[in-house]
C-alpha cells in the first residue's frame, strides 16, 4: 500500500519551473517563426528531442534505451526488480506546423514524476518508466500511432519497417539514422513488446471543454471509436451552357444533397457524435463543365459502438435514396472500436485530483493516442489539463505553466500509487 507521506512528498517535489523550462528547451528543436514546432518522426529533430531526453535521464542516474521500433524509455528502479513496470508517456514527433505541447507534454510530464520521486527520495515497489513513442503524429509515415502498436502486436514490425513518406524515404531507414544520431542500448531484440503493470498517458485536452467550465484536470474514461468512409456519386459530364439542368445527373448537386443530409443525420443535442467531410474531389473539373463524378471523405467518432453502428446504417440509407438521378456508394476505409479506460486507473486519477483540491470532471477523448494501442496489455488511463481555446495541431497551440504542473502531480501520485500496489 503506498504511504500517504512517501505520496505528499512526491506531489510537492514536482517543479512547476523545471517543468515549464523543459518545454521550452525542446520547443527550440524544430521550432518554427510562429512559435510552434515542425519536429517530425525520425528526422534529426526528433533525433535532437531524443538526445536532450536521454541527456537529462542520464544526468540523474536513470536509464535509457530503445527497441526495434524506436520508442525510448526511460526507467527508474524499484526495489522488486522482477515486477512489471508502470509506464507513462506520450511522443516527441509533431504535425509539419504543430504545436509546443502536443505529445511533448505527455513526455516531459513523466519525466519531471520520474524526477520528483528521485528529488523526494520515494522509493517505489516497481519501475516507473517514461516512454516517447515513435511516430505517434502520422505527419511523415503512415498509419500515426506506430510505436505504441508495433509495442502492443496490433502492426506487424515489417510492415512499418517498409513504409515510406512522401519523398520516398523507408521508415526502416530512416529509423537507422535516428538511432545512429541518438544511440541508446536496444531493448526486447525484434520483440518490442515487455510485460506492463500500468500506463497513464497526461496529454492538453486538444479541445475547449476543461477550459470553456474552467476545470482544470480530465479525467478521461476512453477514446471515442472512429470511422472513415469515402463516399463516391457518379453522374453525367454534360455542356454546362447547352444542357438545361432538368437533364442533367450533376454528381456534385446530389453530392451537396447527400452531405447536408448527412449532417442534418448526424447531429445529437449532447454535442457527442463527431462527423466532418474532410476532402472533395470534384471531376473533371472544368467551370464549363457538368461534373460526372464527385467523391468525399466522411470521419465519424462517438465513444459507443452502437451509435456508430446505427449512423453509419442512417448514412448507407442516404446515399442509397439521395443519389438519383446519378448513382451513388459508401465504402468504409477504417474502423477503430472505442477504447474504454480501466475504472481503477480512472478512479485513481479521479481520487489524486479530489485529494490535491483540483477541479475535475470525467470526459472521453475525441482524438486518438498512444494509449488506446496499450489499454489492451494492462490496466491504463490518461488524464487531460487545458489548452488554449481548445486549439491543438496548430503553431498557436498554448497551455499554461500552472495546468502542466496540476496534470503532473495528478500524474505521480497515480503512478506511485500503481508503482506500490
Amino acid at each position: 500500500m503506498e504511504n500517504m507521506s512517501d505520496i505528499e512528498r512526491a506531489v510537492r517535489a514536482i517543479r512547476e519551473d523545471r517543468l515549464w523550462q523543459r518545454h521550452l528547451d525542446m520547443a527550440r528543436l524544430g521550432g518554427t517563426p510562429r512559435g510552434g514546432v515542425n519536429r517530425q518522426a525520425l528526422s534529426p529533430e526528433d533525433a535532437a528531442a531524443r538526445n536532450l531526453l536521454m541527456s537529462w535521464a542520464r544526468a540523474r542516474g536513470f536509464q535509457v534505451s530503445t527497441d526495434a521500433i524506436g520508442n525510448l524509455f526511460v526507467r527508474r528502479d524499484g526495489t522488486d526488480a522482477s515486477a512489471r513496470p508502470v509506464l507513462s508517456g506520450s511522443h516527441m514527433d509533431s504535425q509539419p506546423t504543430g504545436g509546443r505541447f502536443d505529445g511533448m507534454y505527455g513526455v516531459l510530464a513523466a519525466f519531471e514524476a520520474l524526477e520528483a520521486l528521485e528529488d523526494a527520495g520515494v522509493a517505489t515497489r516497481r519501475p516507473v518508466e517514461a516512454v516517447a513513442w515513435t511516430n505517434e503524429e502520422g505527419s511523415r509515415f503512415q498509419p500515426g500511432a506506430m510505436g505504441s502498436g508495433v509495442f502492443a502486436g496490433h502492426y506487424a514490425l515489417t510492415d512499418m519497417l517498409a513504409v515510406k513518406d512522401w519523398k520516398g524515404v523507408r521508415l526502416g531507414d530512416a529509423l537507422v539514422q535516428t538511432l545512429a544520431a541518438a544511440p541508446a542500448p536496444r531493448r526486447g531484440g525484434n520483440a518490442p513488446c515487455f510485460p506492463l503493470d500500468g500506463y497513464v498517458e497526461a496529454h492538453i485536452e486538444q479541445g475547449p471543454r476543461l477550459e470553456d467550465v474552467r476545470t482544470t484536470i480530465g479525467c478521461v474514461t476512453g477514446i471515442q471509436g472512429s470511422r472513415r468512409f469515402m463516399v463516391e456519386i457518379l453522374g453525367e459530364e454534360a455542356h454546362a451552357g447547352t444542357t438545361p439542368r432538368a437533364a442533367r445527373k450533376d454528381a456534385f448537386v446530389a453530392a451537396v444533397a447527400i452531405a447536408s443530409a448527412m449532417q442534418a443525420a448526424t447531429c445529437d443535442p449532447e454535442d457527442t457524435l463527431r462527423f466532418t467531410i474532410g476532402h472533395v474531389d470534384v471531376q473533371p473539373g472544368s467551370p464549363n463543365t457538368v461534373p460526372g463524378r464527385v467523391s468525399f471523405s466522411i470521419d465519424m467518432r462517438h465513444p459507443a459502438t452502437e451509435v456508430l453502428d446505427a449512423h453509419e446504417a442512417k448514412l448507407r440509407e442516404i446515399v442509397a435514396t439521395m443519389a438519383p438521378p446519378c448513382t451513388a456508394s459508401i465504402g468504409r476505409l477504417t474502423a477503430v472500436a472505442p477504447t474504454v479506460f480501466d475504472p481503477d486507473v480512472v478512479a485513481l486519477v479521479r481520487e489524486a485530483a479530489q485529494r490535491q483540491g483540483y477541479s475535475h470532471m470525467d470526459m472521453p477523448s475525441g482524438a486518438g493516442h498512444d494509449a488506446m494501442h496499450i489499454a489492451p496489455l494492462c490496466p491504463t488511463g490518461m488524464i487531460f489539463v487545458p489548452c488554449e481555446r481548445g486549439i491543438s495541431h496548430n503553431e498557436i497551440e498554448n497551455a499554461t505553466p500552472a495546468d502542466l504542473a496540476a496534470g503532473t502531480r495528478v500524474l505521480v501520485e497515480t503512478l506511485l500509487r500503481l508503482a506500490n500496489r
